[in-house]
């Protein structure tokens, strides 16, 4: 698989090692990008953790992507944000600064909206089983196709994905996958 086709998302809680090692291990890798998504940190902390690896990453020329904290990304520098579909919905007019704006979507109508508002890619999911969503059944691949029939943007599949599964999503037409807790371990 081509590295412009993942995407990494980060969650430190998972990592078994210190999380800016592994930041400094996915700057190693091609990515599309890695989006910073520590949904637990007050915003200051967060940004001061996303200056952290800003750094990491303009040491390798890796892409990083900010998520939810639009503030915090403007402070930074940093052009590519990943907004909740709610705050997405509710931003998206005053995301002009921004070279690139994703969001991710769980139901196959909001691709319309996503791009319509000008989205320039999505995550949909969750495809498989993932203990990120615990108790929550996955959508399945048969969602990741109704989105993709409505999709004039690209998807990336997310949820569960592993290197045993990754090319299901892959077949089914996504764009790319993301994947978390493969990096973060």
């Amino acid at each position: 698989m081509e590295g412009k086709q993942i995407i990494a998302v980060t969650n430190r809680n998972l990592c078994t090692r210190p999380f800016l090692q592994v930041m400094e291990e996915l700057a190693q890798k091609e990515l599309k990008t890695i989006v910073l998504r520590e949904k637990d940190l007050p915003e200051k902390e967060y940004e001061k953790l996303a200056g952290r690896c800003l750094e990491i990453c303009q040491k390798t020329g890796a892409d990083l992507t900010i998520h939810n904290f639009i503030s915090a990304a403007r402070n930074l520098g940093v052009k590519k944000i990943h907004l909740p579909y709610s705050v997405f919905l509710k931003e998206a007019d005053t995301l002009g600064d921004f070279d690139s704006v994703s969001t991710s979507i769980h139901k196959p109508e909001e691709v319309l909206h996503a791009q319509e508002l000008g989205a320039d890619f999505v995550f949909a999911g969750h495809i498989f089983e993932t203990d990120c969503k615990k108790g929550l059944a996955p959508r399945g691949l048969g969602f990741l196709k109704k989105v993709l029939e409505n999709a004039r943007i690209p998807v990336y599949g997310i949820g569960g994905i592993h290197e045993n599964n990754y090319q299901q999503v892959l077949d089914a037409g996504a764009a790319g996958i993301c994947m978390m807790s493969e990096f973060m371990k």
